[in-house]
This record gives structure tokens, sequence and C-alpha cells, in this order.
């Protein structure tokens, strides 16, 4: 789990794109970013005047040094007991792209990541915007205009250096028209203009002081070497053999990792930086990598057998490791993870789903505290509203309403919608159309199960799922292209509760992760006014409303939030997963040679 930007100065009445390239350069506005300003006019010409502020002196962010002092005092790192050693990440799904502007999948990010950095970070402490390429930035007291002053020593994996016209470049690409950027819809919400002051000082402008502010601007985004990627065009920023690793002179970051090789569903490795800029953090180890296993079963073994050394566990496994294997380091903790339904409701492709009985049926006929107990064993919990148990948002008991399995209830909702089972197969039709829908879902073995589940207590009901498993970058794409009646996705999601990149109607594909292509107006009055309220009980309040709504609507089915399951070997030093990542203390791992 993101956009572009907007003036603040746009008119009321809806804004032609013509009109506003136009007027692009007279307002200082790049030419990414006035790309994406038509498309979120009127979306804007409703949010409320944010509250004025007394002027004074610029807020300070806190320093890369602070920063780098509150990791140490909070994970208490081991010093390093050398250099040397590959530290390997078994996985069952292999990543889909080299490129951070087009990466839509989780796994993605465990290679993406150390080769590239971001303006800013998030913290794996509290989620909060930390240093990254910025040394750190000002802020002006009125919450609007942010300057960052970049690391003068940061450098391009082929030496060349990193500067503020790369942070343009990237914003332009990740805003522009035909970008791929998944992420584009959150900053086209809060962007009103960026430029560069000179090479190493960068200025960012928003349109109303907002609460998340740097997250949606710029923390889904990872700063590209515009001088690799400027004669590209952004529809094949795709398919480039940069994108694709089949020319690795193309994939070049400013990470402590560099690419190493990638042979598609068998590894993908990235190799330690030794001219990292930021000294302080060059990795110990020499490499690290994923190994992909064909099913969770072999990735599993491999982690037993000594082949790989971190492992995500199923909760079948977790129980059969613990007693055969116990040298093997489980770590257990909360995610932004949920599994979800996505009933299509886009008017043009839906055949069940715009009526809201029915998308409530599919919420009464499971059995979700069963499905938690039996196939999650106990690890994770029914999703009472959208948000997941690290949110600050999350408040399950004042969520309204809550589903309970009750098929009597839901049988009751699909007779009201005229859904009726009339020649007695068990199938209720309506105007001649049968229930029936094929159900894909990435193939797993949790999914795999859930899905059989489905498959019985909605034909107790009356309605015919047909599971199609798949591997995963055939599934995430045809659920992002909308090609589905009921789709089955699990995704991770996270930025301090706000979820406009899911539910918004203006998140569909491909400006976010709205699958469902479920809208409600008053859903997104209030996702505006969150996104500008400063008064932290205020916002999470509004939060909680929209959880309400979601929650209503049934646009979407989430099912549980899953805690995470992961094994490690004992001589893996510093490895720390938590909510914010698996691999996010990749550059404190060491090898203990001697375990």
């Amino acid at each position: 789990m993101v956009q572009e930007s907007r003036t603040g100065t746009l008119p009321a009445s809806p804004v032609s794109r013509r009109t506003v390239l136009k007027g692009a350069a007279a307002g200082g506005i790049s030419a990414g970013a006035a790309a994406m300003i038509a498309r979120v006019a009127a979306a804007q010409a409703a949010t409320p005047e944010a509250s004025p502020v007394a002027s004074g002196d610029l807020i300070r962010s806190i320093t890369r040094e602070e920063y780098n002092a509150q990791l140490q005092s909070t994970f208490n790192f081991e010093p390093s007991g050398g250099k040397g050693g590959q530290v390997i990440l078994a996985t069952t799904t292999d990543i889909m792209t080299l490129n951070p502007h087009v990466r839509t999948d989780v796994v993605g990010t465990y290679i993406i990541g150390p080769m590239y950095n971001g303006l800013v970070g998030t913290s794996p402490i509290d989620g909060s915007m930390v240093p990254d390429l910025a040394d750190y930035w000002d802020m002006t007291p009125d919450g609007l205009t942010f300057t960052f002053y970049l690391n003068r020593n940061a450098t391009w994996h082929d030496g060349n250096p990193v500067t503020a016209a790369d942070v343009v470049f990237s914003l332009d690409a990740a805003l522009g028209e035909g970008s791929l950027f998944p992420f584009q819809t959150d900053a086209a919400q809060v962007i009103k203009s960026y430029r560069a002051i000179d090479d190493y000082t960068f200025e960012l402008t928003a349109l109303e002081a907002s609460a998340l502010f740097l997250s949606k601007a710029v923390g889904a985004m990872l700063v590209m070497p515009k001088h690799i990627w400027e004669d590209v065009p952004l529809t094949d920023w795709g398919s480039d053999p940069g994108s694709t690793g089949t020319d690795p002179s193309r994939v070049i970051g400013s990470g402590p990792f560099k690419f190493g090789e990638w042979v598609t569903n068998d590894h993908a490795t990235v190799v330690r930086n030794d001219d990292y800029w930021d000294t302080d953090r060059i990795p110990s180890i020499d490499s690290f990598g994923l190994r992909v296993s064909p099913e969770s079963s072999a990735a599993i073994q491999s982690l037993i057998t000594g082949e790989s050394d971190i492992c995500g566990i199923t909760p079948s496994q977790m129980q059969s490791i613990e007693s055969s294997n116990p040298e093997i380091v489980i770590s257990t903790y909360d995610t932004w993870f949920f599994q979800a339904l996505y009933p299509m409701i886009r008017e043009d492709k839906a055949l069940f789903f715009h009526d809201k009985r029915v998308r409530k049926a599919l919420y009464y006929a499971i059995d979700r505290e069963l499905v938690v107990e039996q196939i999650l064993f106990g690890l994770g919990s029914v999703a009472d509203g959208p948000q997941p148990p690290p949110s600050p948002a999350y408040a399950p008991e004042e969520v309204d309403p809550v589903y309970r399995y009750d098929p009597e209830k839901a049988k009751t909702l699909l007779e009201e919608a005229g859904w009726v089972d009339s020649d007695g197969d068990g199938i209720r039709e309506k105007d001649g159309v049968k229930l029936s829908m094929e159900l894909p879902y990435i193939d797993g073995e949790v999914t795999g199960q859930l899905a059989a589940y489905l498959q019985q207590e909605y034909k107790a009901v009356g309605m015919e799922i047909l599971p199609v498993a798949g591997p995963q970058p055939a599934i995430i794409d045809q659920l992002l292209a909308g090609d589905f009646q009921l789709g089955m996705l699990g995704i991770t999601w996270f930025n301090d509760g706000d979820q406009g990149g899911l539910f918004r109607c203006d998140s569909v594909q491909p400006n976010g992760f709205n699958l469902s292509y479920w809208c409600n107006e008053e859903y997104d009055a209030l996702d505006d006014q969150q996104l500008l309220e400063l008064d932290r009980p205020t916002r999470l309040d509004i939060l909680k409303q929209m959880s309400d709504i979601v929650s209503e609507d049934a646009g979407t089915i989430i099912l549980y939030f899953s805690q995470a399951i992961v094994g490690n070997q004992p001589h893996l030093k510093n490895f720390i997963p938590n909510s914010y990542g698996i691999t996010w203390s990749l550059n404190w791992m060491w090898v203990d040679q001697n375990a």
C-alpha cells in the first residue's frame, strides 16, 4: 500500500487537463506533477482549508545521527563479528521486477529495498518518517513547505553523484501521465509543487497541512537515477532491461547493496556495496538473496537443512518445527497483512455484487473465527473493520457493523436481493443467471485451505464458487486488470491508519488498489478530512468513522488479520523482524561463523 500534485489555487469547478498543463510553468509545478493535477481537481475542490498556524522558526526533523542512535538504543544490535557470509531468504514466489517504480509485490521489496534509497525512510521503531538520502529536513511552521538537505557523499552504484535533480526526476516519473507507479493517488492528494533549489537541496510544498504529508508524498517512492532512465518512456519502464535484469548495467541504485543476478523462478541476489556512502551502514554480510522454492514445504526444508537462513512459516509448520528442530529461532508478530475477498462492483463488469445485500451475505456465510482457529492455528484475528492490529486506528470493539457467522441471515439477504434456487440444483439464480463464479487466488497452503472452506460454506447458502489457484504474478495481474467476479488476495498495507489507496473512488487501477471498484463519496470526504487533521485524537476518530463505512458497505470482504511467523538459523545475528519488515535490519545482520 501514491499519486501526484495539485495547486492550492484550483477553482471549484472541474479543470481540464489542457488548462492545468498550460499554467504549470507559471505556477512552478514540474511537468510530471502537472500531468496529474486534472485527475484530482474535483476532489481538491471539496477539500477544507487547513487551520492557520502562527509563523515562527523552522521546525527541523530528526537528523541521521540522531536516528542511528535511536536504532541502537532501541534494538541493541550485537557488534559485528566480522565481514563475510551470505544470507538467503527462502520464498515460494519470485520477484516481479527490479524497478521500484513499477513494483506491486511484497517479495520484490526484499531485493529492491537494499539497492535503492528514498528521500526519506520508514523507522522500524514506530513507522515515522526518518532520514535516508536526506540527512534531515526543515518544515515551515504552517506545515506546508519542506526543505530536504541531501547527503553530499551519496553516489549511484556507477559512481555518479545523487543530486536533487534525481529526486525531481523520480517524482516526475512517479506522477507523470503513463506512469506505472502504483502509489500515484496518495501523492496527488497532497503535493502542490516540488523543485531542486541546488544540487543538494530539494523543496517540496504541500497543498494543505497534512498529518501524512511526507509518507504520502515521498514515503513510498525510492529515488531513481535520472541519467539511466530519463530517455525511457514511462509506459516502457516495466519492460526495460533495467527492470527485467537482462541488462545489469541498468540496474543502478544508491543503496548498501548492488545488483547481483536474477534467475527467474530460481533466485535473486544483491551483493555488498563496499563504497556505500553512509559508512555507518555498510553491511557486514557479502550478499543477500532469495531462494525460490516451488512450494512452502520445500522452502521450509531448505531452512531445516541450512540451505537457507530465513523462511516464513505457516501455522501448521510452526508446531512441527518447534518439536523436531528446536535450534531454529522462531519469531511471531502482528502484521499489516489482511486476507480479503474482492467482489467486483464495476458497472461494466459485475453480474452479482452491485447489490450490497449480496456482498454482506459473503460475510455472514463464513465462520471467520473458525478460520482463524483451525487454518491459522490461532495466529491471527478476525477482521472487524479494515484497520489491522498495528494501526493506531485499530479499534475492533468500536466498529459497527461487525459480521459473525450466520448462514441463515446470508440466505435471507440473498433471497431479498432476488437470488433464489428455482430449479432445485442448489445454486441460486436471478434473471436466468446462476450465482456461480470462479475465485482466482494465489496458490499456497493457507490460501488453498481457505478457498476450499469458502467453496463449502458458500455452497451451503446457494452460491457456487469455483476456486482457481495460480502463481502470484499471474493472479496479481488478473486482479489488477479487473478480470474477475470474485477474487481473493492478501494485501500488506500500512501508513499510520491511512487506507485511501485501498478504498477511495479514485484509487482504482492504475492509481491504487481498490480492486473491487467500490466507491463511496462519504468515505472520500472523510478521507480528505483525515489527511488534513493534525490533532491525533480527532484524526483517529475520523478514521474510525471511515472503518464503519467500509464495514457497512462491504465493498471489500476482509477475512482476517494474520500474524507473521518467521524462522531463522541461529548463526544469523541482528535479524529482528517486526511489523515494519522482515529484512529492515539487513545492514546490521552478520553471520556467526562459529555457531
